[in-house]
């Protein structure tokens, strides 16, 4: 019995091998735009922070925390300061670093191929004197035996322009290149007169300070003035009472000259990285401090720096749409498909006018390629002597019930099924011809006389 296969509407096989070389074309497009135009982030970042106890210090591990969170390590490293922070950038040793504004000189950083994510905090100027020292203005260090710590914090270029603005040649000083910890064992043994501090007030040293009975604090009456004199500067006040309103620590405001802590980064750092980055600083720096109100910091303002493209939209539109609602990583991986799908469409276009085709002429050659067969039969039986055609007969009709039983078998889509059957008929058409029944064009003939 004859096994006739089911019909279906598709043909399956003949799809995928009429569009596979198109998938695969499209498949490996879009794997070169994800992976070459649009790199996926680093999964580890170097950061260059300050010296042991410093808010730099802090801060850095805060960042760290919160990138832990998106799977980003980062890896920090410490320093004495914004001045060996900006070299550590320009050198490649960091990808991102905390300077001091006022540490740049003009055009510097743009030629270095260094931006600035954003300035962070204010960073006062902390002059702390022993009591017995009795300085009211600054022309009163001279001779004074001050501790403004290694060049690589940036505390020394700052405070010799402190001191050039009041006219004092730091020649007529006595001044220590300790780092902090050290320094300020110096200063509560007696053993220096002062110390000078570039930091936020969550440094643990400034807060122990503040505190610290025959230890005070300078206070900078003429701010403003320094402010003008000196335009990468800002004013600020230390409230009376901040650090302990019990027992009235300060017990008065003092004026202090701030230059500003900012982000920095090289400038081939990832666009989506600027974003997150920019995204911590809001949770680190944006809350209400001594010196600043809420949501003031981080901020595109008060760097001398130029502010990197991602992070100046960061600051004007946001984050990224993707980012509101999905994690990092997520809402990058989307973020960057747009790529693949522009790459996809402009293959995709075009080829899809051409798999049609193909598909059409696979189903149809499984059908066509039996009425060569055919042929071959017809062609066979007009060589054949009249006389001698009796003899080749059962041949004839033999080898067209073996191409009817392979042409049983053909599977194909219904849309087709109109070609399968036209051929079946043909079949019978020729097998009626080799019969004597009719000849070559479909008319009656009587049967061949024995």
């Amino acid at each position: 019995m004859t096994r006739v296969r089911q019909f279906s509407f598709v043909s399956l096989r003949d799809l995928l091998v009429a569009s596979g070389p198109t998938l695969l074309a499209a498949i490996a497009v879009a794997v070169l735009a994800y992976l070459w135009v649009d790199p996926a982030p680093p999964r580890r970042l170097s950061m260059a922070t300050g010296q042991f106890n410093s808010a730099y210090q802090e801060f850095g591990r805060q960042y760290a925390e919160l990138l832990a969170r998106d799977d980003i390590t980062l890896q920090l490293q410490p320093s004495l300061g914004s001045h060996e922070n900006l070299q550590r950038l320009i050198e490649g040793r960091a990808d991102i670093a905390f300077v001091q504004s006022g540490s740049t000189s003009d055009g510097q950083a743009a030629r270095a191929g260094l931006v600035s994510l954003g300035s962070l905090f204010t960073e006062p100027v902390w002059l702390f004197l022993r009591e017995e020292a009795k300085v009211s203005h600054l022309t009163d260090l001279k001779g004074k035996r001050i501790n403004l710590g290694p060049e690589g914090t940036g505390v020394p270029r700052l405070f010799r322009q402190v001191l050039d603005a009041n006219g004092v040649e730091p020649a007529q000083l006595k001044i220590g290149a300790l780092e902090n910890t050290p320094a300020t064992v110096e200063l509560l043994a007696g053993r220096i007169d002062g110390l000078v501090f570039s930091s936020a007030p969550e440094a643990p040293l400034i807060q122990m300070l503040l505190q610290t009975p025959g230890i005070r604090l300078f206070n900078f009456t003429q701010a403003d003035a320094y402010t003008r004199r000196l335009p990468f500067l800002t004013h600020v006040v230390l409230p009376r009472g901040i650090v302990d309103l019990g027992r009235d620590i300060p017990s008065q405001d003092y004026h202090l000259i701030a230059p500003t802590a900012t982000l920095v980064a090289r400038e081939d750092l990832h666009p989506a990285l600027v974003g997150l980055l920019v995204k911590s600083a809001g949770e680190i720096h944006g809350k209400a401090g001594w010196f600043q109100q809420q949501g003031q910091f981080p901020s595109p303002k008060y760097t001398e720096i130029p502010v990197a493209r991602e992070a100046a939209r960061y600051y004007r539109d946001g984050p990224p749409f993707m980012q509101r609602y999905m994690r990092f990583w997520l809402a990058n991986l989307f973020e960057r498909l747009w790529v693949v799908a522009v790459a996809l469409a402009a293959l995709l276009i075009p080829l899809s006018k051409i798999v049609p085709p193909i598909y059409v002429w696979r189903v149809r050659s499984r059908v066509y390629r039996w009425y060569g067969e055919l042929r071959k039969v017809e062609q066979e039986l007009e060589a054949i002597a009249p006389e001698e055609r009796e003899a080749a007969r059962e041949g004839l009709l033999h080898r067209l019930d073996e191409i009817e039983e392979r042409v049983n078998h053909i599977s194909i889509p219904l849309a087709y099924a109109e070609e399968l059957y036209r051929l079946r008929s043909h079949i019978n058409f020729v097998r009626e011809r080799v019969r004597g029944t009719i000849d070559r064009n479909g008319f009656a003939t009587p049967p061949l006389t024995k």
